[in-house]
This record gives structure tokens, C-alpha cells and sequence, in this order.
């Protein structure tokens, strides 16, 4: 343990995997690039548009936010240690980077609840969407989510790091990812990863059921009205959002609640890329590509400055 604290730990990334690392770097700086561009703009439209001051669009940019720290917490770090040929990393580094990771992805699981929750509202109950979506009700949300992301971190990073690490320090990752970390104790972890297990399991199990019943609830209320533009407008606001939904959490289940035989390092890091670095790229696409509101808020923000 006190070798690990002083020496910390060898992350063996992506780019040993790679036949051509450089290319692969380039690759993820461009993605890492769009990436913040695509949150910043998206969160400045929804800023500056009074058109976009809705509760949807609050919770979208509160996921614009989460996106850019989710992928600056792994990012910068891997592509950095490439350019100079290091790849090392401290253990209070690792702990560092490993507790926002939890705490982002755990608010996410949240956030995305959330919003389902704010599509329900706005299509069951529209008349009455006004006081019960109000903006200290979204602030409410939008903290619980922060705020249970970081109760994720605040268990898991702690236990973690305080096993005895007196073997390998090569983390078979890019980042310090839980699991990751985790096999290269050389004490008994068996008890740890159940319980961890069961932690990601509650972790998931909460916003799939508040998604799945607010989904439910929405598809009868379309089912129901007599506007065929109606029944497609909702179905466009939620499929957005579905979207997103499957990608990030398909990902999630995979990492955390897959036995380990369908684990292994190379298949780990090819899923981590996916929700880690793609899908932060992806969400603004999503959000911007297919609403109206936002294209009609761009067009006209570039309609100004020319």
C-alpha cells in the first residue's frame, strides 16, 4: 500500500492497443474538441434564447454540463500522457479522477430521470406543467441529482483506494475506472464487488423505474389524443431523449452489472470509449439535429452576428 502511494499506478490506455496511436490521438483531441464546442453552444443558446428558458431545456444543459466535465475528467489526461510519453499516475490523482468520474456518471443516471419526469409533466398534466415544473422545482431536481452522483463517489472511491495494491500497478484502462482498480488488489474483494454491485443496481434501478413509468404514462396520453400533429410533436420530444437514454445506460449495464465472464480488458475499454468519450459528442447532436427550437435559436443567433 505504501508503494502504491508513493509510485501510484501505470494506466495502459488505448493507444497500446493501437496499430497507429498517433491517428487514434488526433481522433479523440477532434472528438474532445466538438465535444466542448457542441456543449457550449448548446448551453449558450439556451441561455440567451428567452424561447429556450423551459424546464426541458434547463435539464438539457444541465446534461451539457455534466458532458464537458464527464469527458475533461479522462480526456485531457490520456491524451496528454501520449504527447509526452508518460502514463502514470498518482494514487491521489487516481482517487481524484475517479470520484468525479462516479459522481458525473451517477448525476447523469439521475439527470436523465429527471427529464423524463419533465416530459411526463409537460404531456399528461400540460395545463398544470407551468407550477408543478416551476424553476425552484427544476433547481430541486437538478441538485438531488448532483447531489446523489456524489454520494456514489463519497462510497466508492474511499473503499477502493484503501486496498493494499502490492502486485501489478498497471491499470488495463484509460482512466481509473472502479473495476479497473479493483483487480489489482491482492486482497479479498469478493465481498466489495457484491456490494457494489448491489450499489449500481440501485443506482440504475431507480431512474429506469421512473423513466420506464413515465414513458408508459406518456405513450397512453399520446395513444389518447385526437391530433395526429400532436401525438408527432410529443413523440419527437421524447425520442430525443430516449435516445440518449439507451445509449448512455446500454453502456452502464454492460460496465456494472454483467457477470465477469462477459468481461474483458479489451471489450471494457471499447464500451468505456463509447459512453465516455461518444456519447458526451453525441448529446448536443441529438438535442440540436432534431429540435426545432434549437436549429430556429442558432439560425437566428447567426442571422445577428451576420
Amino acid at each position: 500500500s505504501n508503494s502504491t502511494e508513493q509510485s501510484g499506478f501505470i494506466l495502459v490506455g488505448l493507444f497500446r492497443q493501437s496499430t497507429h496511436p498517433a491517428l487514434l490521438c488526433l481522433a479523440i483531441f477532434v472528438i474532445f474538441l466538438m465535444t466542448l464546442s457542441g456543449n457550449v453552444l448548446l448551453i449558450f443558446l439556451i441561455h440567451s434564447d428567452t424561447h429556450l428558458h423551459t424546464p426541458m431545456y434547463f435539464f438539457i444543459s444541465q446534461l451539457s454540463l455534466m458532458d464537458m466535465m464527464y469527458i475533461s475528467t479522462t480526456v485531457p489526461k490520456m491524451l496528454l500522457d501520449q504527447v509526452l510519453g508518460e502514463n502514470k499516475i498518482s494514487a491521489p490523482e487516481c482517487g481524484m479522477q475517479m470520484f468525479l468520474y462516479l459522481t458525473l456518471v451517477g448525476s447523469e443516471f439521475f439527470l436523465l430521470a429527471a427529464m423524463s419526469y419533465d416530459r411526463y409533466m409537460a404531456i399528461c398534466h400540460p395545463l398544470r406543467y407551468a407550477v408543478l415544473m416551476s424553476h425552484r422545482v427544476c433547481l430541486l431536481l437538478a441538485s438531488t441529482c448532483w447531489f446523489l452522483g456524489s454520494v456514489d463517489g463519497f462510497m466508492l472511491t474511499p473503499v477502493t483506494m484503501t486496498f493494499p495494491f502490492c502486485g501489478s500497478r498497471d491499470i488495463h484502462h484509460f482512466f481509473c475506472e472502479v473495476p479497473a482498480v479493483t483487480k489489482l488488489s491482492c486482497s479479498d474483494t469478493s465481498l466489495y464487488e457484491m456490494l457494489m454491485y448491489l450499489c449500481c443496481v440501485l443506482m440504475l434501478l431507480i431512474p429506469v423505474t421512473v423513466i420506464s413509468s413515465s414513458y408508459t404514462f406518456i405513450l397512453l396520453t399520446i395513444l389518447r389524443m385526437n391530433s395526429a400533429e400532436g401525438r408527432k410533436k410529443a413523440l419527437a420530444t421524447c425520442s430525443s431523449h430516449m435516445t440518449v437514454v439507451l445509449l448512455f445506460y446500454g453502456a452502464a449495464v454492460y460496465t456494472y452489472m454483467l457477470p465477469s465472464s462477459y468481461h474483458s480488458p479489451q471489450k471494457d475499454m471499447v464500451v468505456s470509449v463509447f459512453y465516455t468519450i461518444l456519447t458526451p459528442v453525441l448529446n448536443p447532436l441529438i438535442y440540436s439535429l432534431r429540435n426545432k427550437d434549437v436549429t430556429e435559436a442558432l439560425r437566428k443567433m447567426c442571422s445577428v452576428k451576420i
